[in-house]
């Protein structure tokens, strides 16, 4: 199962830590590595920090953007300093790892760690499925990254061992959305509310962050995605985006659009 969590650092400013986190992930049995735009790598400092880790640094993958890094995962999991958000509230780590762990049976699971001094921004918050807030000691509660994913890691490894049971309580017939056929729906559906006259252009923030978060709680699999997504296209008539892949046994009357369903603005 821990070979199904991936391990997401997103401009990672110092390349000490990219070491320091690739020798907490060996600590815990962790092996994917994937850093969105770090500044320095590679690094003969993240090689040092690494101390007997390097093969994980060498095996990390560099993408130019987050959607990049986990385009392919059904669950997003972003570290948040922040117990709630105004929209959801946090996990705890014990929390994300019985989450995660329960996951990895339909995909991979991406753990997403932000920049060192101001971490994940609102809009990659955005793109997270769930969040995990550390509870630290709200007197000193600044861990470093490294710090960070080992706390997860440790409870990642603890609900293996201790064969924590999983609560799996409906089987799926279709395989869970990932993020990128999530991302293409949810802007797909701005673009559907702009043309129907319920979004106002600079108004769109708060609605599609509820949006998001109602999506990402119902957890639709791909074909409901692709029922969705036909929907949208038929309620915008000739405005409609590319056509959907959804196929004619989903959307009675409509032959299948082919390929996959754009995004594009």
């Amino acid at each position: 199962m821990l070979e199904q969590i991936r391990i997401v650092l997103v401009e990672t400013s110092h390349p000490g830590n990219i070491g320091a986190v690739a020798r907490a992930m060996k600590n815990m049995g962790l092996s994917r590595l994937v850093l969105v735009r770090p500044k320095v790598f590679p690094s003969p400092e993240a090689d040092a920090r690494a101390s007997g880790a390097q093969d994980l640094l060498a095996a990390a993958r560099v993408v130019d953007d987050l959607e990049a890094a986990v385009a392919d995962c059904p669950v997003v999991i972003g570290a948040s300093a922040r117990k709630r958000s105004t929209l959801w509230t946090a996990m705890d780590p014990r929390e994300m790892a019985a989450l995660a762990l329960e996951q990895t049976a339909h995909g991979t699971v991406a753990l997403v760690f932000g920049r060192e001094r101001t971490g994940l921004t609102s809009a990659e918050l955005d793109r997270c499925s769930h969040l995990v807030h550390i509870p630290a000691n709200p007197d000193y509660s600044s861990l470093n990254i490294a710090m960070a994913v080992q706390v997860l890691g440790y409870e990642l490894r603890m609900a293996v061992l201790t064969e924590q049971p999983v609560s799996v309580t409906v089987a799926e017939s279709d395989p869970p959305a990932t993020a990128a056929q999530m991302e293409g729906l949810f802007a797909h559906l701005e673009q559907a509310l702009h043309d129907i006259g319920f979004l106002q252009t600079g108004r769109e923030g708060r609605i599609m962050q509820r949006l998001r978060r109602l999506f990402h709680r119902a957890r639709p699999d791909q074909r409901e995605v692709n029922i969705l997504r036909g929907i949208l296209s038929a309620a915008q008539g000739a405005k409609s985006m590319r056509a959907p892949e959804a196929d004619s046994s989903d959307r009675p009357g409509v032959a299948s659009g082919g390929g996959e369903p754009h995004a594009s603005r």
